[in-house]
């Protein structure tokens, strides 16, 4: 979602009567005045660079490749000075080279990326360090609408995936009841949201789909049956299209969250009810937005790929880190009263870009066209092959289940439809193929939109 703050600020009395509609977990730091939390930033960000110079030998030798020290810190606009941390940096400092605290003294808990592309990325959490992520998770549920009397549903995968127990832990700092499902046995899922009364569900985008397609396949009607009224999604994207589709189906207010494990986990950003960008938690982060290419910042407002230092993490702090992601600030202020900066929804990645026949292709930019047909659902597919020394890429949508897939005048001019809007929005030309209901496989978590056969 794209949309900025409206033109017009609505009346302070107009927003103070809002403001107490609006949850808030931590209201004196989410709505803290910008110089109060520009002087905590810049605080926590010298004690932090203060802790990778002396801890973290990888730091320390960036730093004095720069000839720079802790002591250069002095403003925030100093950070662009500092060198970026990218993914490779942590596969090379496999398992513990980038934690500033020893792994058998302070450190609590581990959890790692599953490094099917090289080293996995290993994270440390010290105690504090999970305080403070269930903290930020807390103001997600807060954000969706829950509270401690709320019943959340933790629908995202537990282990070494940060999901499930970053929303565990934010349930645990909000006092909410946990019903700490993970991620399979759909009905079973289905059944205790129903018996337990959920109102809060967290899981991936394409999950909630399932959960309400498989409802609704069991004769139920989850927008009028079940007590659930938030959704907290995230961990892939999610287009408006299939959001309102599972707000529909669910009877829910979806609400995005964004996280990562090497920053934190899911928390670091977090949509609020009005629905318009994703608030940063930026006394635990700041954000940046630069160009990939140059490395330099582009203007509030503009797209690049996004970048996070952490100001409050002891085991695995980084400084500029480059998550790959691309994102933008939202300029101006949300209706809700909260003065965290807003950056919108991740648009694409930088590095799971397809380039057909010379044109470069986010898979989100096809979920994007292909979700504005009504006769196909948001289950789709991205298959590259190769055809010689060309790459081939087939796009695999399926039909929602009243289309009339005996026609074959119809699923032609489908294809032809897709094809040519995909041709017009994104100058590049796919093979359509248009697939019956259910016959792409479903996820329980994170969805396989790309599958690359070459």
């Amino acid at each position: 979602m794209s949309c900025a703050a409206p033109s017009a600020a609505p009346t302070s009395e107009l927003l103070a009567a809002d403001q107490k509609k609006q949850n808030y977990y931590q209201s004196e730091l989410e709505t803290m005045a910008r110089d109060e939390l520009e002087a905590l930033q810049l605080k926590r960000l010298k004690a932090t660079v203060a802790n990778c110079y002396e801890n973290i030998p990888f730091y320390r030798k960036a730093f004095d490749g720069l000839g720079l020290t802790p002591n250069d810190v002095n403003s925030l606009d100093d950070l662009r000075s500092l060198p970026f941390t990218t993914k490779q940096d942590m596969r090379d400092a496999y398992p513990f080279g980038l934690f500033a605290v020893d792994v058998h003294d302070r450190v609590q808990r581990l959890h790692a990326s599953s490094g099917t592309t090289g080293n996995a990325t290993v994270c440390g959490y010290t105690q504090n360090d999970l305080n403070n992520w269930g903290d930020c998770f807390a103001r997600c549920i807060a954000q969706a609408g829950g509270g401690p009397e709320s019943i959340l549903q933790i629908s995202y995968g537990y282990g070494l995936f940060t999901g499930g127990l970053g929303a565990h832990e934010g349930a645990i700092r909000m006092g909410s009841t946990i019903l700490p499902m993970s991620s399979g046995n759909t009905k079973r899922q289905i059944q205790m949201m129903s018996d337990f009364g959920v109102d809060i569900l967290a899981c991936t985008p394409s999950y909630a789909l399932l959960i309400a397609d498989t409802a609704l396949e069991m004769g139920l009607n989850p927008a009028t049956d079940f007590k659930v009224s938030g959704a907290i999604l995230g961990a892939e994207p999610c287009s408006e299209n299939m959001r309102k589709e599972i707000e529909n189906k669910l009877g829910v207010k979806v609400i995005d969250i964004y996280g990562l494990s090497e920053v934190m986990g899911p928390g670091v950003s977090c949509e609020c009810s009005y629905q318009d960008g994703l608030h940063v938690a930026e006394d635990h982060f700041i954000i940046e937005i630069i160009d990939p290419q140059t490395l330099e910042p582009v203007a509030e407002g503009e797209w690049g790929e996004l970048v996070f230092t952490t100001l409050t993490k002891e085991c695995s702090p980084l400084i500029r880190y480059r998550t790959r992601d691309i994102s933008r600030i939202i300029p101006g202020v949300c209706s809700c009263g909260r003065t965290l900066r807003r950056m919108d929804r991740i648009s694409g990645r930088t590095d799971d870009m397809l380039i057909i026949r010379g044109v470069n292709v986010f898979p989100s930019q096809i979920q994007q066209v292909i979700s504005s047909f009504d006769e196909v659902t948001s289950y789709y597919q991205i298959i590259l092959t190769r055809r010689g020394a060309l790459d081939h890429v087939t796009l695999q949508v399926e039909t929602v289940p009243d289309f009339d897939f005996d026609e074959i005048r119809k699923i032609e001019d489908l294809a032809h439809r897709i094809n040519s809007e995909l041709k017009s929005n994104l100058q590049v030309a796919v093979d359509v193929k248009i697939v019956e209901p259910k016959s792409i496989e479903r996820s329980e978590g994170k969805a396989k939109r790309v599958v690359d056969l070459r």
